[in-house]
């Protein structure tokens, strides 16, 4: 399946806000956005056009799509599966978004990002309901239990994931045990769990044209 391996913190300064796509580096003084705040490339600190009503609207999905980690079919899909289920579009298709596993599992701190996530669910070391996955996209539901296998419990890497886990906001729609290396999902989340600075209905235009 195609994925984007190039580098990423060029996207925050792209969109002109942290995305928080590399973990603890987005914390520390190493990061890109921090050291340089304006649009990457040659025209980047002097680059003072206006944005059409495309290009506004192109810019709040390209930003959900890089905050998510998905290409371009995957991220159209998705919305087009929320477009035909009832209810309000746009909150549907972010609750699609943030119940793919790889979401899942940087949410409930057991990754430093959604990239080392999809990784961990790639290399089938987490369960789900006591089954082992290995498919990123793989949407879970109410009631579902999360772990991490046993041999990987002690990774330095998920230690560290817990330790960003706490310095972040809670949510109440799952709840965690990090000792275990386990987690449940209580309910579904909703918009205001996305703490993301993002228009929706933009996109939601976008996509109705």
């Amino acid at each position: 399946m195609a994925r984007y391996i190039g580098p990423v913190c060029r996207f925050c300064r792209r969109e002109g806000q942290k995305l928080f796509l590399k973990g603890d580096r987005c914390f520390s003084e190493k990061c890109a956005y921090d050291r340089r705040a304006y649009i990457p490339g040659q025209h980047g600190p002097t680059h003072k056009g206006k944005l059409s009503e495309f290009g506004t609207q192109l810019r709040e999905k390209q930003k959900v799509k890089r905050v998510y980690g998905v290409l371009e079919r995957q991220f159209r899909n998705t919305f087009k599966k929320a477009l035909k289920t009832r209810g309000v579009t746009s909150e549907i298709f972010f609750r699609n978004l943030e119940l793919r596993a790889d979401n899942v599992i940087f949410r409930m701190g057991f990754a430093r990002s959604r990239n080392e996530a999809r990784q961990i669910v790639r290399h089938a070391h987490v369960l789900v309901n006591g089954k082992s996955v290995n498919i990123p996209s793989m949407r879970l539901n109410i009631g579902d239990v999360v772990s991490v296998v046993e041999k990987k419990k002690s990774l330095g890497s998920v230690k560290l994931a817990g330790e960003l886990y706490n310095k972040r906001a809670p949510l109440s729609w799952f709840e965690v045990d990090h000792e275990k290396a386990t987690g449940k999902i209580l309910s579904h989340p909703t918009r205001d769990d996305i703490h993301l600075n993002v228009r929706e209905r933009l996109i939601v235009e976008l996509y109705s044209k």
